[in-house]
């Protein structure tokens, strides 16, 4: 396993799955483990903030999935091919039962992981993962089909990917030869994104372990169907906050506190 440090409380490490690299942040600590998987177009560097809010009593350990971050890209994209690396990680990190976080993508993957593992999995926590989503065939990723991957300089980068530079351009990375590229594949996340949606209403109510379902005021999972997510599902609990889809990081501290209050009641 090859390690570096991240900050004062995480540490960056790897396994290899396959011959490709799954790269993942460990905040450390003797507490409880909890594994968060962030979204679509983000990285686990994300969860830093909520890392500290939970500890000590809590092990927060968060990838970068496939294809994002320091994570090496994939094959593909497939749903099956998310919970694998899931599985990879914790037979990797020997951690028998967890508490799974998610958000978005991330989330989805938590409570499909836990409807086929659902030994494995001590309580969910839903930030914006809808149980049916695409459904009408639209994708809201289509804008990544016409962004740059890489170029020669960071300067050329930042103005390929133009009115979207704001969103990347403290997270591009530098390769070995001196060019630069995304943390992750346009045109790829966008392939994922049709993969992920479908109808996973399965999936959400297979399990009955305690759950907890985050939505935004302006979130993409609408309010007929967080009711309905929570009713039927045994065990399911929700917490509304005023943000957008990215809740977690529109507004940190009340996020950090709603899964703070479900946590200890578990």
């Amino acid at each position: 396993m090859n390690e570096q440090t991240v900050n004062d409380a995480a540490a960056r490490a790897e396994l290899s799955i396959d011959g490709r690299r799954l790269s993942y942040l460990d905040f450390g600590g003797t507490g409880r483990p909890l594994v968060a998987l962030h979204g679509h177009l983000s990285e686990g560097a994300t969860f830093t903030q909520l890392a500290h809010a939970l500890g000590p009593e809590w092990r927060l350990i968060a990838p970068d999935q496939r294809g994002q971050g320091e994570s090496d890209r994939a094959a593909d994209y497939s749903r099956e091919g998310y919970l694998a690396d899931v599985q990879a990680l914790l037979d990797h990190l020997k951690l028998d039962r967890v508490v799974l976080l998610g958000h978005s993508l991330g989330a989805i993957n938590a409570y499909q992981f836990a409807a086929r593992h659902p030994e494995r999995v001590h309580a969910l926590v839903n930030a914006e993962g809808p149980a049916a989503l695409g459904l009408d065939g639209t994708n809201p990723f289509g804008f990544l089909l016409n962004l740059p991957y890489e170029a020669p300089t960071r300067d050329a980068l930042v103005a390929g990917l133009g009115p979207a530079a704001p969103y990347f351009s403290d997270r591009l990375r530098e390769n070995a030869d001196g060019t630069w590229r995304l943390p992750f594949h346009p045109q790829e996340m966008y392939q994922s994104e049709e993969l992920v949606h479908g109808d996973h209403w399965a999936d959400w109510t297979a399990t009955t372990c305690p759950a907890l379902l985050i939505h935004g005021t302006k979130g993409v999972i609408p309010s007929e169907q967080v009711r309905a997510m929570v009713e039927r599902r045994p065990g399911t609990v929700s917490a509304e906050l005023d943000a957008d889809h990215l809740v977690y990081t529109v507004a940190p501290d009340a996020f950090a506190a709603a899964v703070q209050a479900f946590l200890t009641t578990i």
